[in-house]
């Protein structure tokens, strides 16, 4: 079995964390936040004094972090010194394609070896181990980390070279991101045409609106049983970690000059939506901000 250094134990990390634990490897873990901490060693997590000092003996190292700024400085804040030569380095976090390729040279530089795998499936995914890896890395280096990722993910995808796996996941992340406001402006349509939500779920979720967004993470209450629409929008996938995916992908697409107008409506739907209160709600939640503009919208009509 090997032995993992995970860092970043939060709604994602953590139960990513204890699905190794369960399928026997050792991991030695780390986080800021000390509720996480508690949690993880509750889940058999070894929890360590430092980033640094839970990689000291890995064999492995995954990071489950926000921002790009953070994997290049927690990667030269101590981890990579700390880590044995040629350790594998794992960064499952949401990051730009640029600071995922830097974040590999620097473990390069350093004697080791990176890849970038960031995941899709939410806390759910993360729970039952059934996320979808989206991995760029060298052919050697897949090869070695797949057997680990399988036991946290129901798919795991070489997306090809070092930086590949990011971009997968920014224009996955673009789709879901507008196509939960799709989903979401058609329930709100449905409710004002005397449509009720289960009909419209009854329909669209074997027809040809079916897709994640509606049959999985439905924005409604009642269809989907496991849906954070059924726990006052409880995340899931935050609103605030929406809106950053959809600045990268936003980011991007001005990057290489690419015309994709729903995509940047939808970066800007859920900037404003983080802004005015849904950071911390799921992005499902977003249907809200929609109700509330239609009956505005009504209002003003009739005025």
């Amino acid at each position: 079995m090997t032995t993992v250094a995970f860092i970043g134990l939060g709604h994602m990390g953590g139960p990513m964390a204890a699905n190794l634990v369960k399928a026997g490897h050792t991991v030695i873990g780390f986080d800021v936040a000390p509720p996480a901490l508690d949690a993880a060693r509750g889940n058999g997590v070894t929890v360590a004094a430092s980033g640094p000092a839970a990689a000291a003996d890995a064999d492995i190292v995954i990071t489950m972090l926000l921002h790009g700024q953070q994997v290049i400085d927690v990667y030269g804040g101590g981890l990579l010194a700390a880590a044995k030569p040629g350790t594998l380095f794992i960064d499952s976090s949401t990051i730009d394609v640029d600071s995922a390729r830097a974040a590999r040279e620097l473990a390069l530089a350093a004697g080791h070896r990176g890849m970038d795998a960031p995941v899709s499936g939410g806390v759910m995914g993360a729970e039952a181990g059934t996320l979808t890896f989206m991995v760029g890395a060298e052919d050697s280096d897949f090869a070695e980390a797949e057997p680990l990722l399988q036991v946290m993910g129901g798919r795991v995808v070489h997306c090809g070279g070092s930086g590949a796996g990011q971009a997968a996941k920014i224009c996955n992340n673009m789709i879901l991101g507008v196509s939960m406001i799709a989903v979401s402006e058609a329930f709100v349509l449905g409710e004002k045409l005397g449509l009720s939500n289960q009909a419209l779920f009854d329909v669209s979720s074997t027809a040809s609106g079916q897709c994640w967004a509606l049959t999985t993470n439905c924005p409604v209450p009642g269809p989907v049983p496991n849906s954070p629409a059924n726990r006052d929008y409880q995340p899931g996938f935050a609103g605030q970690l929406m809106a950053k995916d959809l600045g990268l992908a936003l980011a991007a697409l001005e990057s290489t000059g690419t015309d994709a107008r729903m995509g940047t409506l939808a970066a800007d739907l859920y900037r404003h939506f983080a802004d005015e209160g849904g950071a911390g709600l799921d992005f499902s939640a977003i249907i809200n901000t929609i109700r509330e503009r239609s009956a505005n919208v009504k209002e003003g009509a009739s005025a």
